[in-house]
Formats: C-alpha cells, sequence, structure tokens
C-alpha cells in the first residue's frame, strides 16, 4: 500500500499538501497519525488542527486566508473554505531590511555563445522580420516561409527566421498616455541578442507607427549590416511603394533584403563567452500547489548560481508577486531599488481598479484544480524563483536591461506578454515551470520547461526538460535540480535545443498596451 504523504512548508503552518499522485482517500493515515476526514487531492491542503472560523490559516509562514468555517483535522481546506485577506499596503514597507551576504562568486563557467557588436551575446543565429503594423502579416508569413525554403538552405549557419508579428500598430490611440509601452517594446525586441544587431522592418505605408516612429534616429546599432546604416535607420520594406507592383513584387522585395541580412548572420561563429553573459528570464505558468514546493526553488537555487556567475536574471509577474512585496523590498539593494518596486505595484493596483478587477482575477480554473486556493498561496510559491540575494534593480515594461543581477521586471502575469516583455527587456534564455503543464513556447529565445510533478513529467515526457517533481518524492534535492538546471541553461545557451524547439512551438507576440484602442 502506498505510504500517505504531505509537505509541510513551515513549522508554524496548520495546513499541508498531500503529495500522493491522484490524492488520498477518506481515512488514509499519515505517518503522525493524521487521518484524513475526507478525500483529498493531489496538490490540495488538508487541516493538521482543528480552525475555528475565522482563524488565519497558515502556509509558508504566512497567512493565505481565513478559515470561513470550521475545519476539523483532517479535512479539505480548498478555496470554498477560505476567505482572502486584503492586499498588503504599499505604505510602511521594510526597506533593505534583510541584508543576504554576497554571494561567492562562481567562476569557470562558460557556454558557446555569438558575441554581438553592440556587446551583447546571443545563443541563437535568428534573422527577425520586424512588422510596424499587424496589417502586413499575412504578406510577412508568405514571404516567411518562402525564405525558409528558398534561401535558409544556403546560409547553414543561420539558425531560422522569424516574423516579430502582432496586433499592434494601427486604430490605437498612438499618443495616449501607456502608447509608449507597446511601442519600445516592439523596439526593443527587435534587438534582442539572438538577432546579431541586424534590423530589418516592414511596414505598410499608412499605419500610426511608421518606422521612423519605431525607430528614431540613433536607435539601430552603428554596426548592423543594415543597407541605411550610414543614417542609422532600419531596412524597410514598405507594401505600398509604387515600386510594388501586385503581389510577387512585394515578396521578392522582403526576399531581397532578407538575404542580405542571411549573409550577414551566416558570417557569425560560437565562441566560447563566460556565464556572465546569459540573461535569464524565469517564468511559471499553469501552476500548481507544487510549484513553490519543488520547481520554483529549483529555480530560485540556479538563480543564486547565475547571479554569483555575473549573470543577469530577470523575475516578473506584477500580480504574483504583490503579495509578498515586503518580501522584496526588504531584499532591495538600495532605497531607490525598493521605491522603484512599490512604483511598479502601484501603478498595476491602480490599472486593475480602472478594469473594475483586483488581483485575485489571476488564479486561473487550472491553479484552483492543482490546489492553489488564491492568489496570495501562489505568490508565496512564485516569489521564491527570485532566489535569495538582493534585488539590484527594477524594470518598467517594455525597458531593456543595461545591467547584471538579479532584477526584477514589471510585467503582467500573463504567461505571452511577460515572454514578449522579457524579450525585451534582452533575455537571450527562457526558464518556465508548470505544474498543470503548458507547450509554450518562444521562436526567437530556447524555453527551457520545468515540470513541477513527477506525473506531469512523465505523461509529457517530450514536453518537459527537467523534472523537478523528483524533489517531492525524495529522489532529489532542490539543490540537486537547481544545478542540474544551470548546467543545462549553459548547454541551451550553447546550441542544445529544448523540447519546444525540437518540436518548434512558440506562441505570438503578445505586446502589452494600457492604452486605449480606437
Amino acid at each position: 500500500m502506498e505510504i500517505a504523504r504531505y509537505i509541510k512548508m513551515h513549522e508554524a503552518d496548520n495546513v499541508a499538501i498531500v503529495v500522493n499522485d491522484g490524492g488520498l482517500p477518506a481515512g488514509a493515515v499519515f505517518a503522525d497519525g493524521l487521518v484524513l476526514a475526507e478525500g483529498v487531492p493531489q496538490g490540495h491542503k488538508v487541516a493538521l488542527a482543528d480552525l475555528a472560523e475565522g482563524d488565519p490559516v497558515m502556509r509558508y509562514n504566512v497567512t493565505i486566508g481565513y478559515a470561513s468555517q470550521a475545519i476539523a483535522r483532517g479535512s479539505w481546506v480548498s478555496e470554498k473554505v477560505l476567505r482572502m485577506p486584503g492586499a498588503r499596503s504599499l505604505e510602511g514597507l521594510p526597506v533593505g531590511t534583510r541584508k543576504p551576504a554576497p554571494l561567492p562568486p562562481l567562476e569557470g563557467y562558460t557556454f558557446q555563445g555569438y558575441r554581438n557588436a553592440d556587446g551583447s551575446v546571443g545563443t541563437r543565429n535568428i534573422l527577425a522580420v520586424t512588422t510596424t503594423v499587424q496589417c502586413v502579416s499575412g504578406v510577412v508569413e508568405h514571404a516567411v516561409k518562402r525564405i525558409k525554403e528558398e534561401l535558409l538552405p544556403r546560409y547553414p549557419n543561420v539558425d531560422d527566421v522569424v516574423a516579430l508579428e502582432h496586433i499592434y500598430g494601427c486604430g490605437v490611440a498612438i499618443d495616449a498616455p501607456g502608447a509608449d509601452v507597446p511601442i519600445r517594446t516592439l523596439r526593443n525586441i527587435s534587438k534582442n541578442p539572438n538577432f546579431g544587431n541586424q534590423v530589418m522592418v516592414v511596414s505598410l505605408g499608412c499605419e500610426k507607427l511608421p518606422p521612423a516612429r519605431l525607430f528614431p534616429a540613433g536607435s539601430i546599432p552603428i554596426a548592423s549590416a543594415n543597407l541605411n546604416a550610414a543614417a542609422g535607420e532600419p531596412d524597410v520594406v514598405c507594401l505600398q511603394d509604387g515600386a510594388h507592383v501586385g503581389f510577387n513584387a512585394m515578396i521578392d522585395s522582403i526576399m531581397r533584403t532578407a538575404e542580405h541580412h542571411l549573409k550577414a548572420l551566416d558570417a557569425r561563429r560560437r565562441e566560447t563567452v563566460p556565464a556572465s553573459e546569459l540573461v535569464v528570464g524565469v517564468q511559471c505558468g499553469g501552476s500548481d500547489a507544487f510549484s513553490g514546493v519543488t520547481a520554483n526553488p529549483a529555480v530560485g537555487f540556479a538563480t543564486d548560481l547565475l547571479v554569483r556567475a555575473g549573470a543577469a536574471v530577470m523575475f516578473s509577474e506584477v500580480t504574483e508577486v504583490r503579495d509578498g512585496i515586503d518580501q522584496l523590498t526588504s531584499r532591495a539593494e538600495t532605497p531607490e531599488v525598493a521605491a522603484a518596486m512599490i512604483r511598479e505595484m502601484q501603478w498595476y493596483d491602480d490599472y486593475l481598479k480602472r478594469g473594475g478587477v483586483d488581483r485575485s482575477a489571476n488564479t486561473t480554473p487550472g491553479n484552483k484544480k492543482g490546489g492553489l486556493s488564491n492568489i496570495v498561496e501562489k505568490a508565496m510559491g512564485s516569489i521564491v524563483k527570485s532566489g535569495s540575494g538582493a534585488i539590484n534593480g527594477v524594470l518598467s515594461p517594455g525597458e531593456k536591461l543595461m545591467r547584471k543581477g538579479l532584477i526584477y521586471a514589471a510585467t503582467p502575469a500573463s504567461d505571452f506578454i511577460c515572454g514578449t516583455l522579457q524579450m525585451a527587456a534582452g533575455m537571450n534564455i527562457h526558464v518556465f515551470t508548470t505544474g498543470r503543464g503548458t507547450p509554450y513556447g518562444l521562436a526567437a529565445v530556447p524555453v527551457i520547461k520545468v515540470a513541477t510533478r513527477n506525473e506531469l513529467a512523465q505523461r509529457w515526457h517530450d514536453l518537459m526538460d527537467v523534472n523537478a517533481g523528483r524533489i517531492a518524492s525524495g529522489e532529489a534535492t532542490i539543490e540537486d535540480i537547481g544545478w542540474e538546471l544551470f548546467r543545462l541553461m549553459l548547454d541551451v545557451a550553447s546550441g542544445k535545443q529544448t523540447w519546444a524547439e525540437h518540436w518548434k512551438i512558440h506562441n505570438s507576440l503578445a505586446l502589452f498596451n494600457p492604452a486605449p484602442v480606437t
């Protein structure tokens, strides 16, 4: 008979989560004598003590809710019997009160990357075709298909051709507050390190976001092999140009411009670079109660390793850290970093309020089915991806990362928007944890998928790159999986394919546009 097991995160907790695959039935007995009063699904909480109505429910040594009714010891503590706490005030927060000891340097680790003239390093060698407006997407999609079939085989050192398509560019209030967010996001994505400083644009000609506004003078790297590099302007194919007589003329023009850039990219070669050149974005999606027990703590351990190696690591998702803001400001390297985090939280509070919702809208049906009762519990498991070190900087949505260390990149929690914004910041490796399972991927940046549970890793054996579920089953430690993930990042940065790359799975770009659409 399988041994009934639960995981308790802190000695002060009065709930724990059931570990066993498939959950446990009523009457199951744990090693400490606790008897289940009712069946409890895997990952869901069981009361370790009798709780009266109004008593705090503690997990991670944090009040994740209050009992909305009396809960007997051994009962299932679901979201239906919990009342969520109010949001923590953004006033009077601790600032720099936790001074983590400086992490000892981690030296000698390298990967094979592509050095760029602007100082960045790519992990892939990709031609990106930027679009200024959604209207051109169909034409660009057709052109990219032909480029891959007819041109790419001639340039074996180029990994892929990617269209940076989106639904922005026209029909929007282009000068409204917040409109700068999607514009700078698209601009900075176009300069991601994996694109080798090559900037190629396809525009329509009548959109509100013309190439000159997307790329102001001086915003293109001088070392780019653009046809117009001397003027510091991008290569632009404008579909409404009078020279384009018919559809095939447009396609031919795009292909001629693309071949110029393919030649430049094909000359690139991988070379040995230190691990400090990694720019890693960490994110979670399809989370469950094991996310904060297995995968995210392992990512946090790897985050510390990366920071020790001199790399940059971004953690994000405003609503998924909002309930632990005191934990973050207390780790701020400077008062200015703490103030910037508070500013981003307040901006997002106001943004949600304008939409008539609050942070509680974050949790999904899948999150709840996986045992996460509310956003407070979810946030406690999400924050641990940031590791244990001091937080060195803050990015607003769409901004480009300009320093090393541990960075809070403020983004919505949407998987697709968060990944898009981390790409804009300069990410060259993405680490994505999941408990429920998601085939998420990015076309331009390799995505390493980390499963929280053995069952998911086994069932999706050709989609998950790392199985952190072994932590819950006692087969590995957080440190074991953290080191495994760190070494895998170096291998992937050197060219090893992830499963998402193998299957060519990728999500569309999702620009965050807080401004009105006209």
